[in-house]
C-alpha cells in the first residue's frame, strides 16, 4: 500500500479509540472498541491483563480463522462540520513475541500510560497487527 496522506496518518495516529471488525470463518461478524497505535505502516493493539470472561478472545479466534478486518476511527461532535472518519481494510495478524512485538508496546505505553499500570510485557503476550490494504476517509463537507 502507498503512503497515506499525511492528515489521514495524523488523524489515525492521535485518535484515542477505534472500532475493530472481525468475521468467523462462517462470516459471523464482532465489532470491539480497541485502543491502539500507529507506527506509520500498521495498527497495533495488545490483548491486555484487564479482566475477560474466557480464554481466547473471540476477536482472536476470528483472526485466526479470517485474517480479513476492517477498522473504523470516527470523529464524533455536536458541531457536525467536525464529523469525520476514516475505514482501513486489511490483513490482522496475531504477534506473541518478537521485534515487531516489543516495538508495539513501547508505541502503546508511550500512547496510553494506563498500560504501565497493567504490566504489559515487551517479552510476550497477546497483539493485534494490522497492515492496511485499502483505506476510505470522509469528512463533513459544508
Amino acid at each position: 500500500m502507498s503512503a497515506l496522506p499525511a492528515e489521514v496518518a495524523d488523524f489515525i495516529a492521535s485518535a484515542r479509540v477505534g472500532r475493530l471488525a472481525t468475521a468467523d470463518r462462517s462470516g459471523q461478524p464482532l465489532v470491539v472498541p480497541f485502543c491502539y497505535a500507529w507506527d506509520g505502516e500498521a495498527l497495533v493493539s495488545a490483548i491486555d491483563a484487564k479482566p475477560k470472561r474466557s480464554g481466547e478472545l473471540a476477536r482472536v479466534r476470528n483472526i485466526r480463522e479470517n485474517p480479513k478486518v476492517s477498522v473504523v476511527i470516527d470523529q464524533y461532535e455536536e458541531e457536525w462540520s467536525r464529523l469525520r472518519w476514516v475505514i482501513i481494510q486489511g490483513i490482522a495478524e496475531i504477534l506473541t513475541a518478537g521485534r515487531d512485538f516489543a516495538k508495539g508496546v513501547d508505541l502503546l505505553v508511550s500512547k496510553y500510560p494506563q498500560y504501565v499500570g497493567l504490566g504489559l510485557s515487551r517479552d510476550g503476550g497477546t497483539m493485534i497487527k494490522v497492515r492496511p490494504g485499502k483505506v476510505l476517509q470522509w469528512r463533513y463537507a459544508s
